[in-house]
């Protein structure tokens, strides 16, 4: 699966959201300063060209929709991270995590608990 640059997070993080949304509606839910609708529009050029959204035309207008779901692309994304900083070892990643986040004992155990219930 093909890497997404920040802005095109951001972009897919609003149409992921929306789940279906016009340029405007997305435009309307992004931080300001607003980008322009130009930048806006040329990111999704590009999302739509890595397959990861499709569009249904309405006249004039583009409608958006997510063709990769958040979630498969979250596992993706970590386990590309975890293969590039922490040599592919999950257990190296959730060390270093638990480290940098000061987690204490209880929010450990409660973190044991909810991978135990996934499982």
């Amino acid at each position: 699966m093909k890497i997404l640059t920040r802005a095109e997070e951001q972009i897919m993080q609003v149409i992921w959201k929306l789940d279906k949304a016009f340029l405007k509606e997305i435009i309307d839910e992004l931080p300001n300063p607003k980008p322009h609708n130009n930048t806006v529009a040329t990111i999704i050029k590009i999302l739509t060209e890595k397959e990861f959204v499709g569009l249904k035309v309405f006249g004039r207008m583009h409608q958006y929709y997510p063709l990769v779901g958040k979630d498969v692309y979250s596992k993706n994304s970590m386990k590309s991270l975890v293969k590039g900083y922490f040599e592919g070892n999950f257990s190296s990643a959730v060390s270093f995590m638990v480290k940098e986040n000061n987690l204490s004992i209880d929010e450990l155990e409660l973190l044991l608990k909810q991978l135990k219930k996934n499982k």
